[in-house]
């Protein structure tokens, strides 16, 4: 496997989340960074890496707005001390500058540059009305948080100034994921979640059009025209505003009963998520590099894969125990799916033909069998298509040639491949 660029190798298979509980990790392993202005500091670094931070900007972070007046030079102690704590994991991310500190990462390191990218995508696929595609986005971006974001980072400074921002893009996603689901067809699936929503967030429009969409597309036409009113309720009454364009317009639109609002026909079942990786062989020691180089090979810009990842290698060396244990560190990248076939490439019988993994690949995600086509070349086009905006990684063992691989690599940046080979 090639080495990438030295200043990103040293963070390579590093992952950092703000978007809940403080954490850092390293393949399997937490780092362990000590609560208090250490976590504040590299949090700090981390929204703005790429990026030079001045000292100004991180004293404040570190002590407010009334900073002792030896806390420059405590910053620099509390960066050197960070130094430790990173060098310890075999990370020296921070850079010094003239003005103050930058961190450099690997694309996609940070939860929060991927939650944005995704947030990104999801709202592109609906703009082009590809729903399926804006939906599973808006669902991957919402799973990478795991409670209140930089709630123990150290920095009531830091959690004031971006916590709104952070919790205003988690509402943002939510609204394309549900109105995806509402134009799927899932409108009763969603008005418990819209129900709960409104009511932590009464002021906002976005929501009770969602909420009227609901109900409507789910027959309850009354709740709908109630919905209606008591958000002008609350909006006259708390702002002494009437409501906006778009909750009056789709008021009016239901009064009248306009045929342009047509109840979406559902969607088809939800694909089936599959976990095919076989068990971890045990005892396995060692290979840490081979594990960082694997994970900076497979990581791309937000939530893309830059292409598939070879393990070369002769018989017995291994090839296949580390393949499946960076793939089962890895699967929390991967929340749509796994997928894992031997093609026995150097197998004494015939090596696996790429249609028939491709028609066992199909049956794992919930294609009926009646609905697999018979050619390769249409297999492919399916499998495709049903991995398209998906995060999911294929591990493709044992392969003999590049054509025995070639349909079975996803058309998707969203999904990795990982490929072990003799060749």
């Amino acid at each position: 496997m090639p080495r990438g660029d030295g200043d990103l190798a040293v963070v390579a298979g590093v992952e950092f989340r703000l978007l809940g509980p403080f954490e850092v990790r390293r393949s399997a392993a937490v780092v362990s960074v000590p609560a208090g202005r250490q976590r504040a500091l590299l949090a700090a670094l981390l929204l703005n890496a790429g990026r030079v931070v001045p000292n100004d900007a991180l004293i404040e972070v570190l002590w407010g707005h009334l900073p002792p007046a030896t806390a420059r030079a405590s910053l620099h102690n509390h960066v050197k001390r960070l130094r430790t704590t990173l060098a310890a994991a075999g990370q020296h991310p921070i850079r010094t500058h003239t003005q103050g500190y930058l961190i450099k990462i690997e694309p996609g390191a940070l939860d929060v540059t991927r939650f944005e990218a995704l947030l990104v995508a999801a709202r592109a696929a609906a703009r082009d009305g590809l729903w399926d595609r804006a939906a599973g986005q808006a669902r991957a971006a919402l799973a990478l948080w795991r409670g209140e974001p930089l709630a123990d980072a150290g920095s009531e400074v830091l959690a004031l100034r971006e916590t709104p921002r952070l919790a205003e893009m988690r509402l943002q996603a939510l609204e394309v994921g549900i109105e995806a689901e509402l134009r799927l067809g899932q409108h009763a699936k969603v008005i418990a979640e819209l129900l709960q929503l409104v009511a932590g967030h009464p002021l906002r429009e976005r929501l009770r059009e969602l909420l009227m969409l609901a109900f409507y597309y789910a027959g309850r036409r009354g709740e709908a025209l109630a919905a209606y009113q008591e958000a002008r309720q609350v909006l006259v009454e708390e702002l002494a505003v009437e409501p906006g364009p778009g909750l009056r317009e789709l008021h009016h639109r239901m009064l009248t009963g306009d045929a342009d609002l047509a109840v979406p026909v559902p969607a088809p079942a939800a694909l089936a998520t599959p976990r095919l990786l076989p068990a971890l062989v045990p005892h396995f020691v060692g290979r840490a590099g081979d594990l960082a180089r694997l994970a900076a090979l497979l990581a791309g810009p937000g939530q893309n894969a830059p292409g598939p990842a070879v393990i070369g290698g002769t018989a017995g060396v291994g090839k296949t125990a580390l393949a499946l244990r960076w793939a089962h560190g890895a699967t929390g990248r991967f929340p749509d799916g796994q997928l894992y076939v031997n093609l026995r490439g150097y197998d004494p019988g015939q090596p696996m033909p790429a249609a028939d993994a491709l028609a066992g690949f199909l049956r794992t995600v919930g294609l009926p069998g009646r609905d697999i086509p018979a050619a390769e070349e249409e297999r492919a086009a399916v499998y495709r298509s049903l991995l398209a905006g998906r995060r999911v990684l294929v591990v493709l063992d044992n392969a003999g040639s590049a054509e025995q691989v070639r349909p079975l690599l996803p058309g998707s940046p969203t999904c990795a491949v990982l490929v072990t080979s003799r060749d």
